[in-house]
């Protein structure tokens, strides 16, 4: 299936990606970068997946999020009737449970159900046995339960290539469906020395997760109405992607799905990003909630304190510093996209830029009125001071090339925006500081830049001093305020990024064929996000109607329940990269408020 087949269902602690067939292909337990359960999004039904679907094959389904919630509903029509499917993960109370149930509308409708779990990513193929009823499964750590109003045959399901009999970890049935019946399937998970967690009773749990949602949702502020779904949709996708116990939002809930189909360029994003801060905190502070900002403006300080030169790009959702990268090599990966990594290398990346990423997001907290204590602000200045010393050191960059250390355009930037934020501060009167050495190292910072990461024979800035190419982070010199968007020197960089980097009126990152970039071969699909932030400084440039076309033509991207991965592939025309994406909806949220408003401003208001 195409990336954008999947839907997404969670219980803000891990998610699961469910199919237009009715397959439940990717789920890690307990939590978003556990190991998967389900993979079968990353090779196929033998590495693990749970499918409920008509056993005819002719089947059609359409599929919604019931309300504003994350409950997905797929109606199926089928030979001899019409039937609905309801899948959810509840509010964790004791264990996570993923909830799917069948009811009858129309007639009467064979259906089929067939489980494999495959736990540590496909590999492990669990003891299964009978236990009072319903089925039990246990390997290693792992052991989960399927409750279900069905009688279950062990080694009959199809597609798998199992053997059959007690022990294959496989499990199917086969059952009718009349119209008013309510059939619920509970799948439950807990550590396999603990004993097994109450049961749920799938009717009361589907009346409290919609309350869950739809309470959540009433408290947003959000105004706009012509973009008001759209809002609403990323807004709970976000809502999904936070980790309750602790606030961190994760860049997406999957692994290795590729930015080029057939691929190498595929990674771990199951964790935390620091580039992500105050987008995150302005998208969460714009609608409303207050509560979720403070969340993440709090695990974002328990992440990083300690010695600023050990700041990192990335940590896992309860602030894990190590995220050691290796390959799953028995996964063939999506679509044949190889190789399948779980952990990210690029956590030991030295990128500058986090460090203004970091104080432009406290900055713009104590703005919106969320206390800081005075630690808070002995953590910034120790960043700042830091930074002072290393600014001008040569990095990785935003997009976490895998290639030599430079001097990145876009790191330098974000050097004057941290020294701008902390000048601003102590100018507001909240804090102290020599306010006096930030403003001329401001001043020295973007004279550096206008003269070595500017290219003036293009009218451009570019990637990296010298560089013959540009980079799509570079649309956010206006919003961040490090120069006017009237300045020539910002509309030749936006046009040359729509010239250099445009893809069907889309926009990539950068290009890996200039400069050598990084030692990986291959190349990747536009990202989203950028294509965002053209429109966002097409509309600070006064260009409002062009901002709005690319912006609806984006949101045209979404799949069929309002979801963006990382990535458009315009020559496919489908969606690539991890699914779905933070980054995307947090550009969804933040763009459709500033043109519902009017023209974006930049975060300074310079």
């Amino acid at each position: 299936m195409r990336i954008e087949d999947y839907a997404l269902i969670g219980d803000m602690q891990t998610a699961a990606l469910v199919g237009r067939n009715g397959s439940i292909d990717w789920l890690c337990l307990p939590r978003f970068d556990s190991a998967a359960c389900f993979a079968a999004l990353l090779d196929d039904p033998r590495a693990g997946r749970w499918l409920l679907a008509p056993a005819d094959a002719d089947a059609t389904a359409r599929r919604r999020y019931r309300q504003d919630t994350l409950v997905l509903e797929t109606t199926w029509e089928a030979e001899g009737g019409c039937v609905r499917v309801l899948d959810f993960m509840p509010p964790r109370v004791e264990a996570p449970d993923v909830v799917r149930i069948v009811e009858g509308v129309r007639g009467r409708v064979e259906m089929r159900t067939e489980l494999a779990l495959r736990f540590d990513y496909g590999s492990i193929v669990p003891w299964t046995r009978q236990d009072g009823g319903e089925l039990a499964a246990v390997a290693g750590p792992d052991s989960a339960w399927l409750d279900a109003p069905v009688p279950l045959d062990e080694g009959t399901g199809e597609g798998t290539g199992e053997g059959t009999g007690e022990g294959t970890g496989v499990t199917a049935a086969r059952f009718s469906v009349a119209a008013g019946d309510r059939l619920p399937f509970v799948l439950t998970w807990q550590q396999s020395w603990l004993p097994r967690p109450a049961r749920v009773d799938a009717f009361t749990a589907l009346d409290d997760t919609e309350r869950t949602w739809t309470g959540w949702l009433r408290d947003c502020t959000y105004q706009g109405s012509r973009y008001g779904d759209a809002v609403r949709r990323s807004l709970l996708t976000l809502k999904a992607l936070t980790y309750a116990p602790t606030g961190g939002l994760v860049a997406a809930p999957t692994t290795s799905l590729p930015e080029e189909i057939g691929g190498t360029r595929n990674w771990d994003y199951r964790y935390s990003w620091l580039r992500d801060a105050s987008f995150t905190l302005r998208a969460l502070l714009q609608a409303g909630y207050e509560d979720e900002a403070r969340a993440w403006r709090d695990w974002l300080l328990r992440a990083v304190a300690g010695d600023p030169a050990d700041l990192q790009i990335m940590y896992t959702l309860d602030g894990t510093r190590r995220i050691p990268e290796w390959r799953a090599e028995w996964l063939r990966g999506y679509e044949g996209s190889h190789p399948v990594r779980v952990g990210n290398a690029a956590y030991a990346q030295v990128q500058l830029d986090v460090y203004g990423e970091v104080l432009d997001c406290l900055y713009q907290g104590r703005r919106a009125g969320l206390h800081h204590d005075d630690a808070a602000w002995d953590l910034q200045r120790a960043l700042m001071d830091y930074l002072e010393g290393h600014w001008r050191d040569p990095d990785h960059g935003l997009w976490e090339v895998r290639g030599p250390r430079r001097h990145f355009t876009h790191s330098k930037v974000l050097a004057w925006v941290a020294a701008d934020r902390m000048v601003r501060t102590v100018e507001s009167g909240d804090h102290g500081g020599p306010a006096g050495r930030w403003r001329a190292l401001r001043e020295e910072v973007h004279r550096e830049v206008c003269e070595h990461g500017y290219d003036a024979e293009r009218n451009t800035f570019t990637q990296f001093y010298g560089s013959r190419g540009v980079d799509a982070a570079l649309l956010l010199i206006p919003r961040l305020g490090f120069l006017p968007p009237s300045d020539p020197r910002v509309a030749g960089t936006v046009e040359a990024v729509r010239r250099e980097l445009g893809r069907d009126g889309l926009v990539l990152r950068h290009r890996h064929d200039l400069d050598n970039l990084d030692e990986l071969t291959g190349g990747e699909g536009t990202f989203l996000a950028c294509s965002f932030w053209l429109a966002d400084a097409l509309a600070l440039m006064g260009k409002g109607e062009e901002a709005r076309e690319l912006f609806e033509r984006l949101l045209g991207l979404r799949n069929d329940v309002g979801l963006l991965a990382e990535e458009y592939d315009t020559a496919r025309r489908r969606q690539v990269g991890n699914f779905p994406q933070a980054y995307s909806h947090l550009a969804v949220v933040n763009t459709a408020a500033a043109l519902e408003a009017g023209a974006p401003v930049s975060t300074t208001e310079r």
